[in-house]
């Protein structure tokens, strides 16, 4: 125990030397004093992906419906309070959407700060999407882009929670919050067979998710181009971070949707419903042949 406690003394000294003091407006929240329970939960996330799929590699996938209508109604519900809140407390702190410092706006800043904590938090419940993923035997959805998003998310927002809690921190959440009430109402629905039908704009929460990334590039970029005091480091490396998503996201929306061969470029060979004797006629000229074979030899 006193190793861990000197390693963990250590681990975090070591981060407030890279990052500079933390906002000490924070101090004492869940989570957010020491960086070990967020590295050893992302570590913990990315071993029950490896060790979940050679569980599941010879049994037969899991359906989880009832589990998987609650589990995504609740993101939708915790989604849309965090999209809510967050215009409410930057409308009651009169923010500037071009940019932010991140101590004017007085009580709105402690306000913009505990719904990103939930931001936050919400980012280790949404591992879940992939151990549904695993246990469901959906392999080709544990994408590169998946993992990277999920266990890079959870890991950055643990520092803007501790150094950048408020200010312009606020924008790419209230985006993103609303996308996710979209997309996992999306996927709510689509375990609902009989609602599967009216599911068609699939395609059109891939394009949101870019343009969010884009939005949120653009507003980064605006708070450098006439600052305000908020930290130069943090917006550069936020801006960055979402180049990297953005490339990703264009890689698997080319794949998903612009490589797929069209319907009328596949021919099908035509079906033959002509039976003889309870025999298929194809049945008679295979074995004809191989008749013929036998006596040539």
């Amino acid at each position: 125990m006193e190793t861990l406690k000197a390693f963990d003394q250590e681990v975090n000294a070591f981060v407030d030397y890279m990052f500079g003091p933390r906002d000490a407006r924070v101090r004492g929240w869940f989570l957010l004093d020491s960086y070990l329970p967020t590295f050893f939960l992302t570590g913990a996330y990315l071993l029950c992906i490896w060790l979940g799929n050679k569980f599941m590699k010879n049994r037969p996938p899991f359906s989880l419906r009832p589990h998987l209508i609650v589990y995504n109604l609740g993101i939708t519900l915790l989604s849309f309070y965090m999209l809510i809140e967050l215009i409410l407390a930057t409308w009651e702190g009169s923010y500037n959407l071009q940019c932010q410092n991140l101590h004017s706006a007085g009580e709105a800043d402690i306000r913009v700060a505990k719904v990103l904590w939930w931001y936050y938090f919400s980012k280790v419940i949404e591992f879940m999407d992939t151990i549904f993923f695993v246990l469901r035997k959906k392999n080709s959805q544990i994408t590169f882009l998946h993992v990277y998003h999920h266990a890079t998310m959870f890991n950055i927002w643990w520092c803007v929670l501790n150094w950048i809690p408020c200010g312009q921190s606020f924008f790419g959440p209230t985006l993103n919050s609303f996308i996710h009430v979209l997309m996992y109402s999306y996927y709510g629905l689509s375990v609902i067979p009989s609602m599967r039908k009216y599911l068609w704009w699939k395609k059109y929460l891939t394009q949101a998710q870019l343009i969010q990334f884009l939005l949120t590039i653009v507003h980064t970029l605006s708070a450098a181009v006439k600052p305000c005091g908020f930290p130069f480091g943090c917006l550069m490396f936020q801006s960055s971070y979402m180049a990297t998503l953005v490339i990703l996201f264009i890689n698997f929306y080319i794949k998903t949707y612009r490589k797929a061969p069209s319907r009328t470029a596949v021919k099908e060979p035509p079906v033959t419903t002509e039976i003889k004797n309870g025999f298929h006629k194809d049945y008679f000229a295979a074995a004809n042949g191989l008749q013929n074979n036998k006596k040539a030899q």
